[in-house]
């Protein structure tokens, strides 16, 4: 159900209220952006990314670089693993500014710990089926979202979501509803982590990548864009960037790229997402200038 390469982007649709939509289409959902996380390959913030995004320099292919969890205490620093490292590096960033521990947050990956799932295989897979305690409890899906609650003290409102492929446009559609809902600030972490072989020649998803983005039910001094969203059947077009395809296709939290490079470039308008088999996700942006 991966996107087939060249699928995903720029596009005008019509939303679910326009001409000819179906009579008991939902109402679109809206927020306001109010900052971006991202790690991907060769692009380790969001200010390297929004400069490849603009053209402003080429994208030189390079493993992504985790920042230090340096907020978790000591003990709980030792024990992160990198899609751990990577959902709070990207989080932090989107956050900057603001009070972490009163965010709400929506953590939604594809398949989390590439490495320790691979980590805990192999010793199922001999005599001595002892797992360690730090395997054990890095192996659940909502463990980034445990270390998160660690770091920040946060006792605010979590979810944590995995739709496959669609996992990115999933955690969107979800904070969008829990901004409209709660009228509260949410911080979207959408990320995925690479598989080592044998699993890769299944997964071949080949590093760690994440996009956050922080989401506020009114217009602060703060906001970068408002940004609706609602499903659509319509086929999401060709995203023409063809240095970066590659790692929309393969990372599903990269799904998120053509939407990026429209705020990057400060372009209000419409695209069109990956999202899940036979539906995509329609995503229009009004960029404040």
């Amino acid at each position: 159900m991966s996107a087939a390469p060249g699928r995903s982007q720029a596009s005008s649709h019509r939303s679910p209220q326009g001409e000819g939509s179906p009579v008991n289409a939902p109402a679109p959902l809206t927020a306001w952006i109010t900052g971006v996380g991202f790690i991907a390959p060769g692009l380790p913030d969001w200010p390297s990314a929004r400069a490849v995004l603009r053209g402003e320099q080429p994208w030189v292919s390079a493993p992504s670089v985790l920042p230090a969890p340096a907020i978790l205490p000591p003990a709980e620093r030792r024990r992160a693993s990198r899609v751990i490292k990577l959902a709070l590096g990207i989080g932090l960033e989107a956050a900057a500014g603001a009070d972490v521990s009163t965010l709400a947050t929506v953590f939604s990956a594809s398949g989390s710990d590439g490495h320790n799932c691979h980590a805990l295989c192999e010793q199922l897979a001999t005599d001595d089926r002892h797992v360690s305690p730090t395997r054990f409890h890095n192996s659940v899906h909502n463990a980034p979202a445990g270390y998160w609650g660690i770091a920040t003290k946060s006792m605010a409102p979590c979810q944590v979501l995995c739709a496959f492929d669609g996992s990115f446009g999933a955690g969107l559609l979800d904070t969008l509803a829990q901004v409209a809902l709660d009228q509260q600030a949410t911080l979207l972490m959408a990320y995925d982590s690479e598989y080592p072989e044998p699993l890769f020649a299944k997964r071949p998803v080949p590093d760690c990548a994440g996009v956050a983005l922080r989401l506020e039910p009114q217009a602060s001094e703060h906001a970068l864009a408002r940004i609706t969203a609602w499903t659509t059947e319509a086929p999401a077009p060709t995203w023409n960037h063809a240095t970066l395809e590659p790692l929309r296709a393969s990372i599903p939290a990269l799904r998120a790229l053509p939407l990026l490079e429209q705020l990057a470039q400060g372009h209000s308008g419409e695209v069109c997402l990956d999202y899940l088999p036979g539906l995509q996700l329609a995503v229009r942006l009004d960029v404040l200038t």
